[in-house]
C-alpha cells in the first residue's frame, strides 16, 4: 500500500451530551477517491473538519504528509474577507496556480471583477471550487460540492475532478456524482466508520449485508441474555462472588445489546391530500415571456395532467423559476394562452428556506403558535410526535429555527409542506442538504402521491427516479419537453446538457425548423451495435446467477454451518446485482439511441 497522505486513527469527539465520533478512521492514499456517507447529523462534516485540522478531536491521531497540499471545500464557503472574485480565487496561491485560477474563472463566466458580497450561493461555491482546484492539491476534501450548482456546472466539476491528480474525500447527496467519482466508500454510523474498497454504486448492497449480519448478531445476543436472565431468576444459588460476576456479565450483555440498536430508522413521510383536482392541471399554448428585454420563454406549449411529475432543467439564469411562475399562474405570459384547472391546492418547498423565520421556534413553524397539535392527513397529531417522524428530538421543538443545521431545516420544510393539504407539490431544489435515506423516502412518497409534482432539481438520479417528463432549456427562451427522466432526456437529445446548440426543435417533437446538427449525425457505432447483441445474453446469464446465489444465501443453516461460504455468496450476489443493473442501464440507453436513429432515417 502507498504511504498515506492523510490518516485519522481512533478519532473521538463529543458535542454536548452526544458522542458524535467514537473510534472513527480515515485513511487517504495518493489518488484515492473516497465517498464519505452517513445520515444527517452523523458527523461527516465534523470528520472532514478534523481531517483539515480545523477541529481538534478529544482522542485520536491525525497525520498529514508534510509535503502534501490539502484543500477544503466547505458546505458554505465564506468569501466575505475578499472584495472581489479575483481576490478570493487568488488568495494564498502561487504564480502557476494564479494562472490556472484566472483561466478557470473565465471558463465559468467570471471576469474576476465581480463583488463577493453580491454573489449567489452557486456563484460563491464556483469561486471556492476554482480556488481549491487551482492549488493543484494532493488531497481535496469536498463537503456537498454540488449544492447550489446547476447541471452544467456539476458536469464540468465531474470532469475536472476526474482529471485531477488529487486524492478526494467527498460528502454528497448526489448519487450520480458519487457513482462516477468514487472507488472506495466510508460509512459513518453511530460514531464509527466502516470502509469498503468499492465505489458508491456498490455501497447500498454492501450496507444491507452489514445490517443483516448485525441483526443476526443481535438475535444471538438476545438469546444469550434470555438464558442469563433465566439463570438469575431460577438458577441454583452458588457462591456470592459467582452470583455477582454473573450479574455483572448480564449487565454487560444488556449494555452491548443497547449499543447495537440502530438509531432512528429514517424519516416517516405522510402527505396530506386535498380533494382531487381536475384532470388537466395546466394547459399552455405558445406562451412567451420577456423580462428586462430578454426572452425567457418563447412559444412554449405543454399539457400537464393530474399525476404527472414534471422536472424542469437548465443552467442557472435560464429562467426555470420564471417558467414555474407562468405555469402556476403567479405571472401572466406576454402572449399565448394559459389555462389552469380549478381547485388547485399548491404547496411549495423552496430551496432558499424563505418560509422559515430564524427567530421562530420549530413548533411554531408547524402550528402557527396556536396549539401543540398539527393536522396530518386529516388527523390531529401532537407536534412532538410528528417532528419525531422527521428525526427531530423532543427538545428541539422549542428551539429557534436558527439553531438547526442545513439538513434539519430541509427536513422541517418537508414536515411543514407535507402536513398541508395539497394536490400539487412544487419542489425547488429539494435535495439540498438531505441525506440519502431521506431522499429515498421522499422519492417513495412522491411515487405514491396522487397529485401533480413540479420539480426543479440538479440531482440527476433524483430526476431519473421521480420525473415522468423533463422540460429542458435549449437556450434563447426555447423549452423542449422530453418523455422520461434525466437519462432519457440525454438519450433523446443525443448530447450532454451543456453541449447542444440553440437551434429549433425537430419536427418530430412538435416544433418547426431544421433538426439540430448533433441529431442529424446521430448513429450507432460498430461497438454499440455489438453491445446491443451481447448485452441481453449477459443480462440473462446474470439473472440466472442471481437466482442461484439467492437460493444459496437463503439456505437456513448456511451461516452457522459455513460462515465463510455465506459471506462469499453474499459478496458474489451483491456483485452480480450491480453488474446486472449496469448492463440493463447500458442496454436501455443503447436501445433508446437505436430507436432515435431509426426514427431519423
Amino acid at each position: 500500500m502507498a504511504a498515506p497522505l492523510l490518516h485519522l486513527r481512533d478519532v473521538a469527539l463529543t458535542i454536548g451530551a452526544t458522542q458524535l465520533l467514537d473510534g472513527a478512521e480515515l485513511l487517504v492514499t495518493p489518488r484515492a477517491r473516497i465517498g464519505l456517507v452517513g445520515r444527517n447529523g452523523s458527523g461527516k462534516s465534523t470528520l472532514l473538519r478534523i481531517a483539515s485540522g480545523e477541529i481538534e478531536p478529544e482522542r485520536g491521531e491525525r497525520f498529514v504528509d508534510p509535503s502534501a497540499i490539502v484543500r477544503v471545500l466547505d458546505q458554505d464557503p465564506d468569501l466575505s474577507m475578499y472584495p472581489t472574485v479575483l481576490d478570493a480565487a487568488l488568495a494564498d496561491l502561487g504564480i502557476g496556480s494564479e494562472d490556472r485560477a484566472r483561466a478557470t474563472l473565465g471558463v465559468l463566466g467570471f471576469t474576476g471583477d465581480e463583488l463577493t458580497n453580491r454573489l449567489s450561493g452557486g456563484e460563491a461555491r464556483r469561486v471556492a471550487i476554482v480556488r481549491a482546484l487551482a492549488a493543484d492539491p494532493d488531497v481535496l476534501l469536498l463537503d456537498e460540492p454540488t449544492n447550489h450548482l446547476d447541471l452544467p456546472a456539476i458536469e464540468w466539476l465531474e470532469g475536472e475532478l476526474s482529471r485531477s491528480r488529487a486524492a478526494l474525500v467527498v460528502i454528497s447527496h448526489d448519487r450520480r456524482f458519487l457513482e462516477r467519482l468514487t472507488n472506495a466508500t466510508i460509512w459513518l454510523d453511530r460514531g464509527k466508520t466502516r470502509r469498503i474498497e468499492r465505489g458508491f454504486s456498490a455501497f447500498e448492497a454492501w450496507r444491507e449485508e452489514v445490517e443483516e449480519e448485525a441483526e443476526k448478531a443481535a438475535h444471538k445476543l438476545d438469546r444469550k441474555i434470555v438464558a442469563e436472565e433465566h439463570w438469575v431468576r431460577y438458577g441454583v444459588t452458588a457462591r456470592r462472588k459467582r452470583n455477582v460476576r454473573r450479574m455483572s456479565e448480564l449487565q454487560g450483555l444488556r449494555q452491548t445489546r443497547q449499543s447495537m440498536k440502530r438509531g432512528p430508522t429514517g424519516v416517516v413521510l405522510t402527505v396530506s391530500e386535498a380533494d382531487s383536482s381536475s384532470t388537466v392541471i395546466v394547459e399552455a399554448e405558445a406562451i412567451s415571456k420577456s423580462l428586462g428585454g430578454r426572452i425567457i420563454v418563447k412559444g412554449f406549449s405543454t399539457r400537464i395532467l393530474r399525476g404527472d411529475r414534471i422536472g424542469i432543467v437548465g443552467a442557472n439564469g435560464a429562467g426555470k423559476s420564471t417558467l414555474l411562475k407562468l405555469l402556476l399562474g403567479d405571472m401572466p405570459p406576454d402572449s399565448g394562452v394559459l389555462k389552469r384547472g380549478p381547485s388547485l391546492d399548491i404547496v411549495t418547498i423552496d430551496q432558499t428556506r424563505s418560509a422559515l423565520d430564524a427567530n421562530v421556534s420549530v413548533q411554531e413553524i408547524l402550528t402557527g403558535g396556536r396549539s401543540d397539535q398539527v393536522m396530518v392527513a386529516g388527523q390531529p397529531r401532537h407536534v412532538v410526535g410528528y417532528l419525531k417522524d422527521f428525526l427531530f428530538e423532543a427538545a428541539q421543538a422549542r428551539q429557534p429555527v436558527a439553531a438547526l443545521s442545513g439538513g434539519e431545516k430541509a427536513r422541517l420544510l418537508l414536515a411543514r409542506a407535507l402536513c398541508q393539504p395539497s394536490n400539487v407539490i412544487v419542489l425547488d431544489e429539494p435535495t439540498n442538504d438531505l441525506d440519502l435515506d431521506t431522499l429515498d423516502l421522499l422519492q417513495e412518497m412522491l411515487a405514491d402521491y396522487p397529485g401533480t409534482v413540479l420539480l426543479v432539481s440538479h440531482d440527476r438520479d433524483f430526476l431519473d427516479r421521480v420525473a415522468t417528463s423533463i422540460v429542458m432549456s435549449e437556450g434563447d427562451g426555447r423549452w423542449v419537453e422530453y418523455a422520461g427522466g434525466y437519462s432519457d432526456m440525454l438519450a433523446q437529445r443525443g448530447s450532454g446538457i451543456a453541449a447542444r446548440s440553440a437551434q429549433g426543435p425537430d419536427k418530430k417533437r412538435g416544433g418547426g425548423g431544421e433538426r439540430p446538427e448533433k441529431v442529424q449525425g446521430l448513429r450507432l457505432t460498430m461497438s454499440e451495435l455489438e453491445k446491443l447483441k451481447v448485452l441481453p445474453k449477459r443480462i440473462e446469464t446474470l439473472s440466472a446467477e442471481i437466482v442461484r446465489l439467492e437460493q444459496r444465501v437463503a439456505e437456513p443453516d448456511l451461516y452457522t454451518r459455513d460462515k465463510a461460504g455465506f459471506e462469499t455468496a453474499t459478496r458474489q450476489l451483491a456483485a452480480a446485482q450491480t453488474l446486472k443493473a449496469s448492463a440493463e442501464d447500458e442496454w436501455l440507453m443503447l436501445e433508446m439511441k437505436r430507436e432515435e436513429v431509426e426514427a431519423l432515417k
